[in-house]
């Protein structure tokens, strides 16, 4: 009996490597087992595309969701071209944090654009990027700050909070940009930043954000 395990992961309890993993040893021991982890954007992106395409694990210390360093890394392939897997939940992801920890004001994707730069140094010439399980609420803002894009308020002073001063910002400075390659983003939803679909209001609620 030959059987392929292609399981996602199991939100909160298991990766989707462990997963397949279980499966497998819970198969009887004369069976053909091939595990081979799916993702949908969200944890186990990276690892997952990683390992299907023989790729390198890039580990690098990043900014979490609340600004304090972790260990954290992305894949990289060859090709060509030389291409970065990235996932925003790896640096910026819910399970990042504690429930008591959930802050929609502070939590910021700065670490996921520090995984970016890291990876443009590396001479990576595109960057697929999966976008699910984040902590964080801010637009891709602190992303933007960590490349280099600078958010200023009506007096020209750079606004310092992101996400927590958005509202302050009145020019965005993209002069001093991180020169960027390809880039694609992986999702597995359709649903805008804003409106009654839109992500804030459907997402927002897992990272904190009350309806009020």
């Amino acid at each position: 009996m030959r059987i392929l395990i292609a399981p996602d992961k199991f939100k909160g309890s298991m990766t989707a490597r462990e997963a397949s993993d279980a499966i497998r040893d819970a198969l009887p021991k004369d069976w053909e087992a091939i595990c081979l982890p799916i993702a949908d954007g969200g944890e186990g992106t990276s690892e997952a595309l990683t390992d299907a395409l023989s790729g390198e694990w890039v580990n690098c210390n990043v900014r979490d969701p609340l600004g304090r360093i972790v260990d954290s890394g992305y894949g990289l392939v060859v090709g060509p071209p030389k291409t970065a897997i990235l996932e925003m939940s790896h640096a910026s992801g819910l399970w990042r944090l504690q429930s008591n920890e959930l802050d929609p004001w502070h939590a910021s994707t700065f670490g996921t654009g520090e995984l970016i730069c890291d990876a443009v140094r590396r001479g990576a010439k595109r960057i697929l990027l999966g976008l699910g399980g984040s902590a964080t609420n801010d637009g891709g803002s602190g992303m933007a700050k960590a490349l280099g894009v600078r958010f200023l308020d009506g007096d020209g002073t750079e606004v310092e909070s992101i996400p927590g001063d958005l509202a302050k910002v009145r020019r965005i400075d993209r002069s001093e940009r991180l020169e960027l390659p390809e880039f694609s983003a992986a999702c597995d939803v359709s649903n805008l930043l804003l409106g009654m679909e839109g992500a804030s209001r459907v997402y927002g609620p897992q990272k904190g954000v009350s309806e009020s």
